[in-house]
């Protein structure tokens, strides 16, 4: 667990148990990290990045409505970023460039914009836990965490096409066990 993965973990806790300090600690410090990640997710389809603002707002907006539905177990970064994905997606679909620049596998992957595709989403990252490590990891670095496959294949020492095939096998193996 990362550093600011546990802390946003311990500030979530206390937030629940009615400290509101640490409600707008957790806020402030999770608003951050969402900054980072919807910058880099909107430099990867070429839009600007100062629509992350407006982004990292309407995903707050919809932590704060959510935050009931969050779970011990999940680590809070998947969490906040599977509804920050889901905003991401709503901004780019209504935008006229961003349906061009936007890939079908990006949009498959977050279809519904939803309180249901949310639960689902999260239970998506409930299922990654329990594939093997190197799955794991391939898949969470790639499709949870928006790392390129350059970027997953340089932070665990593997070859990119061991990172593509990790995620293609993780991904299968979901698709298996959401049919049963």
């Amino acid at each position: 667990m990362t550093n600011s993965e546990h802390k946003l973990n311990v500030l979530l806790q206390r937030s629940f148990d009615g400290d509101h300090a640490a409600y707008r600690e957790f806020l402030k410090l999770l608003s951050e990290i969402l900054r980072a990640y919807l910058r880099r997710q909107l430099f990867r389809v070429g839009r600007a990045e100062h629509d992350a603002e407006d982004l990292v707002q309407e995903a707050l907006l919809a932590i704060h409505a959510r935050w009931h539905t969050f779970e011990r177990d999940v680590p809070v970064t998947a969490w906040a970023r599977a509804i920050a994905r889901y905003k991401l997606i709503d901004f780019l679909r209504k935008s006229t460039n961003g349906a061009r620049n936007l890939s079908l596998d990006d949009i498959e992957e977050t279809a519904v914009t939803d309180g249901t595709a949310i639960d689902d989403a999260l239970s998506v990252v409930k299922l990654v836990a329990v594939l093997p490590e190197k799955l794991r990891r391939s898949l969470k670095l790639v499709r949870l965490n928006g790392l390129s496959t350059k970027e997953a294949a340089a932070a665990t020492g593997m070859s990119e096409a061991a990172i593509k095939v990790n995620v293609h096998r993780g991904v299968k193996a979901i698709a298996r066990e959401l049919k049963k």
